[in-house]
């Protein structure tokens, strides 16, 4: 099969696409057919070796992917052939086949493969930042960083769905529009953000903040946040890791919480499995949407993950093999 491999950590264009043998399900593993992989920010921290895991090399990337069940081991009992399936891998979804303990493993019936996908890494995460880790409640102002990227259009949707006033957070135009068009209440820029906050609050602050990007952004979220706020550290996508002066906590009385969703899936499974069964039934019933951006051949991996971090996408991009 073909596949997208990391032979050695480097830069992204150190990726080969190339060939591998045909995974075979054993024990309680499926093998799918994959029709749609997620590309996600974390996919190309990766393979560079600035993420918090370092598999051995070589390796596939892909934490996501969905396709078509075609082979099973002999303990699977809750899948068979021609299940279309969505899964959360880990590795591997940057292939035409990937086998996966049928466990990690959510059916989607008909739905599109490449907002599958989305459902996975992108929504998964602001779903489980919101309701566990933010407690998000109605009512609440929550501001969105980086609100037209995947995850956090998702954000904006379920921040929505839970009844909060939205307030999204992009460096463009463009982008606030695309924020605006998915539901949120106001859309501004990062260049004045914690007078902007301010003024937009009525001088509260925020209740909750969903921050992918760090940096300046960080900082000015420590500086508007609501008493008994809670400030969601998700990423880096900015590319500077801040730091905090903690009296700020003390004075405003904040909480800063982790938010590190792949935790989230190893220790508390069934949480999660619930989350996923929600966010379905959230997609059935058509509250939320993913907008897939685009879908790309598998082999332009590199130049799709290049433009990912570059924070030049909107909304959810798949690799299609």
């Amino acid at each position: 099969m073909k596949a997208i491999i990391c032979n050695e950590y480097g830069p992204l264009d150190g990726l080969e696409y190339g060939d591998m043998d045909n995974p075979v399900a054993t024990g309680n593993q499926v093998v799918i057919a994959i029709k749609a992989c997620g590309v996600n920010f974390p996919d190309g921290l990766l393979v560079q070796g600035k993420y918090q895991m370092k598999p051995p090399t070589p390796f596939v990337p892909g934490m996501e992917a969905a396709g078509v069940v075609i082979a099973v081991g002999p303990d699977v009992k809750k899948r068979q052939v021609g299940d279309h399936v969505a899964t959360i891998c880990t590795l591997g979804g940057y292939a035409e086949q990937v086998a996966v303990s049928e466990d990690l493993t959510f059916l989607i019936d008909d739905m599109d493969f490449a907002e599958a996908t989305a459902l996975l890494v992108g929504y998964g995460t602001s779903h489980h930042a919101l309701k566990q880790r933010a407690d998000l409640q109605a009512g609440e102002v929550l501001v969105v960083y980086g609100a037209a990227g995947a995850t956090g259009i998702a954000a904006v949707q379920i921040g929505k769905i839970m009844g909060a006033r939205v307030i999204a957070v992009a460096s463009s135009d463009e982008k606030r529009q695309i924020a605006l068009d998915n539901g949120a209440d106001e859309a501004i820029g990062y260049d004045n953000l914690r007078e902007d906050i301010k003024e937009l609050t009525g001088g509260k602050g925020a209740d909750v903040v969903y921050d992918v990007v760090g940096g300046d952004a960080f900082h000015a979220a420590s500086r508007f946040m609501a008493r008994k706020g809670r400030l969601l550290v998700i990423g880096f996508a900015g590319g500077d890791i801040p730091k905090l002066a903690v009296n700020l906590t003390l004075v405003k009385e904040y909480a800063v919480v982790g938010v590190f969703w792949g935790n989230f899936t190893k220790f508390e499974p069934e949480e999660y499995a619930s989350n996923m069964r929600e966010l379905i039934g959230w997609y059935a019933a058509d509250k939320i949407r993913p907008m897939i951006e685009g879908r790309y051949p598998l082999s332009t991996a590199v130049d799709v993950l290049t433009r990912v971090l570059g924070r030049g996408a909107t909304g959810k991009i798949v690799l299609v093999p």
